[in-house]
């Protein structure tokens, strides 16, 4: 039986006012990856972060 994984793309904004947008399989982990400074090497000097926005999807291809 085949396990179906949600995926899920967000947008964050950063504090100096811009935005990031990823995609993950773990909301809660990746969002808590940022706001440490262990996210993206785009974010990591961005901090502190908001989530703006997520959608969940079935399937990485939507």
């Amino acid at each position: 039986m085949e396990t179906k994984t949600k995926s899920y793309f967000y947008v964050l904004l950063c504090c100096d006012g811009s935005f990031y947008g990823g995609y993950t399989v773990d909301l809660k982990r990746r969002f808590r990856e940022h706001s440490e400074g262990r996210g993206a090497k785009y974010t990591r000097t961005r901090t502190p972060v908001k989530l703006l926005y997520f959608q969940e999807y079935e399937t990485k291809s939507g």
